[in-house]
Parts: C-alpha cells; structure tokens; sequence
C-alpha cells in the first residue's frame, strides 16, 4: 500500500514533492516506509536518533494513525528525519494510555530528501484496525506547515479553525487483507489487553 500526502490539512495542495508513506507486510508486523523532502525546519530535536522523542510533533515529523472506529482504539507513529521516534496508544480521541515504545527505525538522509524504514509489530496495532490516516509537519513559527492524507474538507472548514490530526472522523477505510489475503486475520495484541484495567484505574 502506498500512499502520498498531496493536500495540507485544510484541503489545500502542497508546494513540494508529496511525502510518500509505504505499508508492507513483514514477518511479525508492517513495515512503514518514508520518502520525503528534507526540509530541517525546526532543527533536530536534543534527543539520540533511534530512541523515543516526548512530543516529537513540534519538529518536522511525519505521522501515521491506525484506528478501529468503533472503539476509537488507536495506533500512533511519529517519525522524524534525524532518527527519533515517539509511538503512542490512544482509546478515545487524544486519550493516550502508554507512549514511547520501542520502535526499530532506520533513516538515511541526503541534502534535500529523506528516506526512513519502521518496523510496526502486530503487538501494536489495536484489534481490528478499520480506517487510517497520515500526515506530515515542518516549519517553524508561523511558517508551520500542517499536511494530510485525508484533510478536513474545504466546505467543512470553520472560521478560525486549527489543524486537529485527531479528527477521527475524516480517517479512511484500510483493509490489511488487500496486503495479506482475504483470509488472514489480524492477530491478537496482549499489549491492548492490558489496556483495560489502566483505563479503569484511571476513572476511579
């Protein structure tokens, strides 16, 4: 699966070569591919390449939310092109349960461009992911640029609007079996099983 970033995230075409975002499967998981400009903007974050960023979204990073829309169960990965990495399980819009998991990450980088590997475990995703969306960011200050797969709708927009990556409503359909066959079955993940009793702990 592959799938390009063309619009920003209120429905407005990109000034650059799109950000290119591949889904493959591998043994045990999925394989994320990146292919995208190099705009080193914001600077690299302090953090050491290949290990977990804290809000890694305020640097140029590029993102990838895997959803079951029924639960609102949700996989997110931010990727950056000096190496850092942040992984975040979310139930419930913007209700993060546990974040910076470890993530193998490989990034290669030229003058103007940037390519990065990321292996995705089953054990991450959510059961039963339905609908997925990406994005993109870089820029600073007000020369921040916000990109989407599937953007708000320009018709939809309201006065003053900010971009808001968790409009689960505007994700789209994704169908793993396209990849791997109408009979296979997404397995379990004894992580998500374990986020049950955290919720519950945290309503009490």
């Amino acid at each position: 699966m592959d799938f390009k970033i063309e619009h920003t995230w209120d429905s407005f075409p990109v000034q650059h070569e799109p950000v290119s975002v591949g889904l493959c499967p591998d043994e045990g998981g999925v394989m994320m591919q990146i292919s995208a400009p190099l705009f080193n903007d914001p600077p690299a974050p302090l953090g050491k390449p290949g290990i977990p960023f804290n809000e890694l979204w305020n640097y140029e990073v590029v993102e990838a939310f895997f959803l079951n829309d029924v639960t609102e169960q949700y996989l997110e990965v931010e990727l950056c092109p000096h190496g850092q990495h942040l992984v975040l399980l979310l139930s419930g819009r913007r209700n993060v349960w546990k974040q910076e998991l470890a993530l193998s990450f490989e990034v290669s980088r030229e003058e103007t461009k940037w390519k990065g590997k990321a292996y995705l475990p089953w054990a991450y995703f959510p059961p039963n992911v339905t609908k997925f969306n990406a994005f993109a960011i870089h820029g600073s200050e007000g020369k921040r640029c916000y990109e989407a797969l599937y953007p708000v709708p320009r018709h939809e927009l309201q006065e003053g609007q900010e971009p808001d990556f968790h409009r689960l409503e505007y994700f789209k359909p994704i169908r793993f079996n396209t990849l791997l066959g109408d009979e296979w079955k997404q397995p379990k993940s004894d992580l998500w099983l374990l986020e049950k009793p955290d919720v519950l702990e945290s309503n009490t």
